[in-house]
């Protein structure tokens, strides 16, 4: 299936790419983007069903917590991007119960694990982002699969910017999940994603 066919056609969706590619560095546009085609892939792959607008919105809007006009002196990055993005459903009209999703599903991508069963637009942004950041199950996606979305959206300066902003969070915020991940060696897991390998 052609990459673009993965992508919901809708206006949600058309303005929540808008807004990536407005607030996001070019690393971290590629980074939403191809965190979206390895969820929606896996998702295809395996039959698992999911409101593809707002497993594509979320994706878009994840780390929006992590950019400077959005980023809170006080909340974690995740929690930040999600209020963002409750906002953001409610401009786009979705009923509260949508917005709330929206927020859940970007909050729960840090999560160490998702219940598919719970929350399947959760699930498969954490194992999406888990890929992408930190190069964790490359095997559960097919080899020239992961070559022409890399080939489309190249990773640039990912690992570094990563690295950054995720320990800048755990200065400010050393109680959050990125400053557990930091001090759990988040930087040398990023550093080694093979997906940065050639």
């Amino acid at each position: 299936m052609p990459l673009d066919d993965l992508v919901p056609d809708s206006a949600a969706a058309a303005l929540a790419l808008e807004v990536a590619q407005r607030f996001h560095s070019a690393a971290l546009l590629n980074h939403c983007r191809r965190s979206h085609l390895w969820a929606a892939e896996y998702a295809q792959s395996r039959g698992i069903a999911v409101d593809a607008e707002l497993l594509y919105v979320s994706t878009m809007l994840h780390d929006l917590g992590l950019v400077p006009a959005f980023d809170s002196a006080t909340l974690p990055f995740e929690e930040a991007g999600g209020a963002v993005a409750w906002v953001f459903a409610a401009g786009a009209g979705w009923d509260a119960d949508r917005r709330r999703r929206t927020a859940e599903v970007i909050v729960a991508h840090m999560a160490d694990e998702v219940d598919v069963a719970v929350d399947p637009e959760g699930h498969l942004l954490e194992l999406a982002t888990g890929l992408d950041v930190s190069g964790r199950r490359p095997e559960d996606w097919p080899a020239d699969f992961r070559a022409e979305v890399l080939d489309r959206f190249p990773r640039l300066d990912l690992a570094e910017e990563f690295v950054g902003c995720f320990t800048e969070q755990a200065r400010r915020k050393p109680s959050s999940l990125a400053g557990r991940f930091v001090a759990g060696g988040f930087a040398d897991r990023v550093r080694a994603n093979p997906l940065d390998a050639g």
